[in-house]
């Protein structure tokens, strides 16, 4: 199991996940809007594709509607 912090920021042009920074904090860009849950739905998808695990093995655990968000992936 692996807990990340992300911050996330919506409404850009490609969507990436990068490497945490000397805090330990992951950026993500997204190109979904902040609405109606959707960045949230692709962050957890981009997630689930960067550690190669399922889409359901990935939950969001705190910052539904902040851009710091603490992300659980279920990798055993």
């Amino acid at each position: 199991m692996k807990l990340l912090q992300i911050k996330v920021q919506p409404n850009a042009r490609l969507s990436v996940l990068v490497e945490p920074g000397e805090d330990g904090t992951w950026a993500a860009e997204l190109k979904a809007p902040p609405v109606d849950g959707k960045a949230n739905d692709e962050l957890l998808r981009l997630v689930a594709e960067r550690f190669g695990v399922a889409r359901s093995r990935v939950t969001l655990r705190t910052g539904a509607s902040a851009r710091l968000k603490r992300i659980r992936v279920d990798d055993d």
